[in-house]
């Protein structure tokens, strides 16, 4: 599974590349947080937290890189701010609707 907490002015290019090239499941999520930087000060107003988009991908071991370098190719700004990607592993995987599991069920 990945998860990457991305800007949200770059979620839809990253959602449209993952889509092109063949990877249209996804989930995300509107979130609120900071980094290292602590958030932003902006002349006398200190944004704690900054709104961010959190992708989640559930995939198999072999399209991973692929996912994570298309993550990377399209939500970099070269900026502070630009999220951070997480990899995590997944034990199993059900659909709810046939029961199908691990890689079937993705």
């Amino acid at each position: 599974m990945i998860q990457a907490i991305l800007r949200p002015e770059k979620l839809k290019d990253v959602e449209e590349r993952l889509k092109g090239e063949g990877f249209p499941s996804l989930t995300e999520i509107s979130v609120r947080g900071r980094g290292k930087q602590r958030g932003i000060v902006i002349g006398e107003m200190r944004y704690d937290k900054l709104p961010k988009e959190l992708l989640v991908v559930t995939c198999k071991d072999g399209d991973l890189q692929r996912i994570v370098d298309i993550i990377l190719e399209e939500g970099r700004t070269g900026n502070i701010g630009d999220g951070k990607i997480f990899v995590l592993n997944v034990e199993d995987a059900i659909t709810i609707r046939e029961g199908r599991r691990g890689e079937a069920a993705l």
